[in-house]
């Protein structure tokens, strides 16, 4: 059986702006690129347009560091401004390891500086992009609304952010708000092709989807923020259960909890709880 699954970036669409209406923009952009939006398509949206149109931007030149920015970014090398608004969106600091701070944000999302990028940020190197607060439900507003322009009813939206990982080198987007498409496939207790009952296969298709979308995206001039992915067999989330935190596994629930990046060269989360910093 042959299988096409094909990405479809949109390259009309606008810089977007506080109070825009990404939906809106998405429906016109596939329009107007003889493209439009049919049943079955996933919708995979870089998150900086969700942001931009949230107005979550800052100018670090109305940044005054903290003490605690200011102790960090010296352990860093970073721009204590830059530092001061990490702290800021982060739930709590899991370590510093230079030049990079892991944190958790406030929605779960374990990540380097809390999300917040400089890059694909017009203005100037001073500005830079938070993450949505709550992804999911961004992601379930403009499915709505795109639910509402088209008429139709399967169609799922993710929402993508770029991903460092764990013992790899280079980066991958990841979902990190759903709606419409459980982010997970679970195969355990199907039979595989040669009779062999899966125990423990859970396929992360959200974040492939993600993943596969970044191909179009690009991260650097090419201005396509939302892919159309077209041809992919999925289920519809008929319930609305769908979240991005499916996918979250912490403490005991995963195998990599506890294991260092780089084992000769612990992380300096001692020194900031002696310095009582711990996030």
């Amino acid at each position: 059986m042959t299988v096409k699954i094909e990405l479809i970036g949109l390259s009309s669409i606008p810089e977007v702006k506080a109070g825009d209406d990404v939906a809106k923009l998405i429906y016109e952009a596939a329009v107007r690129e003889g493209i439009g939006i049919r049943e079955g398509d996933i919708i995979v949206i870089t998150h900086k347009i969700v942001s931009k149109a949230n107005g979550l931007i800052v100018d670090l030149r109305k940044i005054t560091p903290s003490e605690k920015a200011l102790e960090i970014a010296e352990i860093t090398g970073k721009d204590p401004r830059f530092v001061e608004v990490i702290l800021r969106e982060a739930k709590r600091i899991l370590d510093v390891r230079p030049p990079f701070i892991i944190t958790e944000t406030h929605f779960g999302h374990i990540c380097l500086n809390a999300g917040v990028d400089r890059s694909n940020v017009a203005g100037s190197e001073e500005i830079c992009a938070l993450l949505p607060r709550d992804p999911d439900e961004e992601a379930r507003k403009i499915r709505e609304k795109l639910m509402e322009l088209t008429g139709l009813k399967k169609i799922a939206v993710i929402i993508s952010d770029t991903y460092s990982r764990p013992h790899r080198y280079a980066q991958i987007d990841m979902a990190i708000g759903i709606s419409g498409l459980n982010p997970i496939v679970d195969y355990k207790g199907r039979m595989d092709a040669y009779g062999y009952q899966l125990r423990f296969k859970m396929q992360a298709v959200g974040d492939e989807l993600a993943a596969a979308a970044e191909l179009a995206i690009g991260q650097t001039v090419e201005r396509i923020p939302v892919v159309i992915i077209r041809g992919y067999n999925w289920t519809l989330d008929e319930e609305g259960s769908a979240k991005y935190m499916s996918l979250i596994k912490l403490g005991y629930n995963c195998i990599f909890e506890g294991i260092p990046v780089i084992p000769e060269k612990p992380g300096l989360a001692e020194k900031l709880k002696r310095k009582g910093m711990e996030g």
